[in-house]
This record gives structure tokens, sequence and C-alpha cells, in this order.
């Protein structure tokens, strides 16, 4: 929009100099043209004059005029000679239709040499006349070299300030352009803010009376919103923690119910309950970390990525070597790098990803995590030899509820990835899934490094 505010306004300005400069040029040009002119034929004029009195003092003075004359401006007169006056050193010009004219019929003629503007030279004829009669003519031959210099200099001047107004206007455009535009920016930015999830966003109410009133709907409606999503996550969160009570109580019920069964079918029914139990337990907890994770009340700060990787490491190793699945962890030689992050929530990232890679892993296949300082990030990678997603999957994996099938089943909540989308958002970082190199899931974590880092 301000390309297209600044574009109308040299638009603008370029037509009005062409409706005022350009005229003036023509009109100076055409003045230049009648003046010169004008003078050349006074000059001739003055010159037929002497020699039509035709005395020896006028034939005189003649010859001498017109040799000064050609002297000064390097332009040539030419006389006819009379029986009276035969100026020496004066040309005799050819005869030529212009010069039939003068002697003939007395006219007085002007060539310019082209239709266009004017040529190399200016031919002004004037026929001289004694009592009346007449007796010859006075021809100036006037090179228009210093004439179309005068023009260039006319046209250049206003050409040069013409570029330089429009220069000003580009200036004065874009600074307009941007004070304008201003509170639309404003409001784009808030939208921008929107829709990353700050619900706190607000514009400044600036800028014509619409733009104001637009602002302010905005704001209100940024408020109601506000107001809503905070009751849903106090609702969630409040739902979610006092679930997780009755739930633990209903699976130690279930427990303690399988432990005195001994039929096997209602033994297989009671356990298939408890696995309910444990998944909505897993689903509960979810909740609950993702409304806190949202409600974002922790600061971030530095943390050391490597020593919390490989605690993690440590507490998932027991279930990884249930299955024969490894879990190596590799590093580049750069040390032990800091993260800037919230406490507690690079654990739940890396619990998240480790649970759904050793879900999706082959019984005896890798789980390879990688820590790779790089510049001002670090990024954190994960990558298993499970059957990876497709990109319709990958797309949809950050969904909340969304479920892959993992070789384990589908005993997941949904909510880990939403969990590790949120929580890695909030401490400025972000994640992708890619493809692994020898087939499974790449998933790359991207944390803003800290100043601080160990060695």
């Amino acid at each position: 929009m301000n390309r297209r505010l600044i574009r109308s306004y040299i638009l603008l300005v370029a037509v009005a100099i062409l409706l005022f400069t350009v005229p003036v040029a023509f009109t100076l040009t055409a003045q230049l043209r009648d003046d010169t002119e004008a003078s050349l034929k006074r000059e001739a004029t003055t010159m037929a004059l002497l020699l039509g009195t035709g005395n020896a003092a006028s034939c005189q003075a003649l010859a001498e005029l017109a040799g000064a004359y050609a002297q000064e401006t390097h332009d040539q007169v030419q006389v006819t000679a009379t029986a009276r006056c035969r100026p020496a050193g004066v040309p005799v010009p050819k005869q030529d239709a212009a010069l039939t004219a003068a002697v003939d019929h007395g006219t007085a003629t002007t060539d310019w040499g082209s239709d266009v503007i004017w040529g190399r030279s200016l031919v002004v004829t004037v026929p001289a006349k004694d009592d009346g009669r007449i007796v010859g003519a006075v021809r100036i031959v006037y090179s228009t070299g210093d004439l179309t210099h005068r023009l260039w200099t006319i046209w250049g001047f206003r050409a040069g300030l013409a570029v330089a107004v429009l220069g000003v206007a580009a200036l004065i455009g874009a600074f307009a352009a941007r004070r304008i535009t201003r509170p639309l920016r404003q409001l784009n930015d808030m939208a921008s803010r929107f829709s990353d999830g700050d619900l706190t966003a607000r514009s400044p109410v600036e800028g014509p009376p619409e733009t104001q009133t637009l602002a302010r709907t905005l704001n209100q409606a940024g408020e109601r919103l506000d107001t809503l999503i905070a009751s849903q996550r106090i609702f969630v969160a409040d739902a979610s923690h006092q679930l997780r009570t009755p739930l633990t109580a209903l699976r130690l019920s279930l427990d303690n119910i399988a432990d005195g069964v001994d039929d096997a079918f209602v033994r297989e029914d009671v356990e298939q309950a408890t696995a309910e139990v444990v998944r909505m337990s897993r689903l509960v907890n979810g909740l609950l970390v993702l409304a806190r994770a949202e409600a974002k009340v922790t600061a971030a700060e530095p943390l050391p990525l490597t020593d919390i990787v490989e605690e993690r490491l440590s507490v998932w190793r027991p279930a990884a070597d249930e299955r024969g699945v490894t879990v190596a962890l590799r590093g580049s030689a750069d040390g032990r790098p800091s993260v800037l992050a919230s406490p507690g929530h690079l654990e739940q990232v890396l619990d998240n990803v480790l649970s759904n890679a050793l879900e999706v892993s082959p019984d005896g296949g890798t789980i390879t995590v990688r820590v790779e300082p790089r510049g001002d990030e670090v990024v954190l990678s994960v990558l298993d030899e499970g059957p990876g997603m497709s990109d319709a999957e990958k797309s949809r994996a950050f969904d909340r509820f969304w479920r892959g099938q993992g070789l384990t089943g589908r005993s997941g909540s949904g909510l880990g990835l939403s969990v590790v989308k949120q929580l890695v958002a909030d401490d400025g970082g972000t994640v992708a899934l890619k493809d692994a190199p020898g087939g499974g899931l790449w998933v790359v974590i991207s944390l803003r490094a800290s100043s601080r880092s160990g060695g």
C-alpha cells in the first residue's frame, strides 16, 4: 500500500510538472525564435538602408558594418551589388527563390532551414530600396549553434528541476504514506500477534476516525477473546487437577480387583479397564501441562541443555532396555551449551518426544539424540527408526488430540507434540518434523542459546 501511495503521489506531481513546466519551456523556445528573428531582421534592415542610399559614405559604412558583424558573430553578411554601391570584401548571395522574392517583389523572407525548431542556419533576406525602387538585397546567414545551446539550457534546466522535484516528492510521499498507513500497520501487527497466540496484543487508537473505530472494535474483541480463553484455560486446568485424584483412586481400585480375581476373563476385562484409566490419566496430565504452558507463568533463564538431556535419558533408558532399544547421545565439540528456557519446560519436552520415539521404535532399534550449537541457537534433535510420517501426517502432528499409528498401538493422548510445540514456542524456539536419513522421524528443536555456556 505504501508503494501505491508513493507512486500515486509522484504521478500527481509529474502531471503537475508537465502541465506547468512544459508549456513554459515551449513559450520560452518560441520567444527565443522570435527574438532572434527580429534581431536579425533589424540588422539586415539597417544594412539594406545603407545599400539603398548608394553614396560612397554609405557604401563604405556598409562594408565596415558587414565586416565587423561577421567578425563579431562569426556569421556571414551577403549583399547584392548596385550601380552605385559595390561593398569591398562582402560576398554576393546566390540566386534563389528568397533572393528573387526580395529583388523582384520587395518581400523580406526568413528561412529557419527546418520545419522542426530550426536547422543549422537561419537565413534572413531583406530588399534594399531607393525612393521606393528596389535596388538590391541584403542577406544574413546566422549559425544556430548558439541558439541550440540556449535551447538545451532552457529544457535541460527544467528537466533537472523536474527530476529534483520528483525526488523531493518521492521523499515526501514516502513520509506521508508511512504516516497514513501507520494505523493500518499497527492493526496488522496486532492481528499477527493474535495469530501467534498473543491475546494481550492491543492496537493504539490513532489515525482517521474510521481507523480509530476499527482499532477500538478489535481491541474490544481481543479483550473479550482473551477473557474467554483465560476462562477456558482455568477451567481445563481446574478440571484436570480435580480429575487426577479420582482417576488415581480408580486405578488403585482396579489393581486391587485384579489381584483378587482368579477368573481369566474377568482379569482381562479389568486389565483393559486399567489401561483405559491409565490413558485417561495421561490425557488429564497432558491437558494440565498444556494449560500451564499456555498460561506462561514462568520466565526463561539460562539452563544447561546437555545436563538436562543426560538426566532425562537416564530415566528413559530402563524402558528402552526392556525392548532392546538403544538410546544414544551425540554432541559437538563446542562444549556443553546453555539455552534460555523456563524451568521444567525442557524436561517435559524431552519426555514427550522420547515417549513418542520409544513407542514407534522397533525392538532392537536406536534412538539418537543430538545437541548441536549453531551460532545464536542450539539445536536439539531426536531421531528414531520407526515408520516415520507422511507429509499429511506431519502437517497434523501438532494438532491437539491427533494420534498417529505407533508400533505399540495408539495408546497416546494426542497432546504430546502439542505440548512440545507450546513449550518450545513459549521459550522463543521452534520445532519441526523431518524425515530421518535412514528412515523414521527426525524431530528438530531449535532453542535460543544463552551467553553463559559450560566448557
